[in-house]
């Protein structure tokens, strides 16, 4: 990952960052989750893009089960048309997801209404790289795992959205 974004914005500037400068500028890339960047501040300094990503995905791993299962009802549904966080609706486009036909829309209708049933937390996949056919694919596939193992794919999948929003924070000007 690039070490110096846009508006000068870098990993040095950030370690110099009061704790509430800190959480506006990378706060979001949890989606409505700004506490995990509260928690990263204080173990700063970071020594590039990497670490500052592990460390927070470090602070989720160490959360508490109330604060994860937040964290993944946090995301918004795929597909749904809703109010989202811009992340959220340029990511979810990005795959398509903003143009479904009204049978595609009924499909991920029905498995957003399945997994929220069985999981109680949205489906969670990084969409970057992906098409609506393989989320699709990836949405059948794991309605077949157990709760313990859907929600450790899906904070893994929340990290991979993380790791993608700070590349872009920090994609080169």
């Amino acid at each position: 990952m690039s070490e110096q974004g846009q508006n000068g914005l870098s990993v040095a500037r950030l370690n110099q960052m009061a704790q509430a400068e800190f959480v506006d500028a990378v706060g979001w890339v949890f989606e409505h989750s700004p506490w995990v960047a509260y928690r990263a501040w204080e173990l700063r300094p970071f020594a590039n893009l990497d670490v500052l990503h592990q460390t927070m995905v470090d602070v989720v791993q160490q959360a508490t089960e109330a604060e994860k299962l937040a964290l993944l009802q946090a995301h918004p549904d795929l597909g749904a048309k809703v109010k989202m966080a811009e992340a959220s609706v340029q990511e979810q486009a990005g795959a398509g997801l903003d143009q479904l036909t009204p049978q595609e829309s009924d499909r991920f209708f029905a498995l957003n209404q399945a997994y929220q049933e069985k999981f109680g937390f949205p489906f969670i996949i990084a969409v970057k790289n992906h098409t609506k056919t393989s989320i699709l694919e990836a949405f059948s596939r794991r309605l077949d795992n157990s709760i313990p193992e859907e929600q450790a794919t899906a904070l893994a999948e929340v990290a991979k959205i993380a790791e993608f929003r700070l590349a872009q924070v920090f994609k080169s000007s």
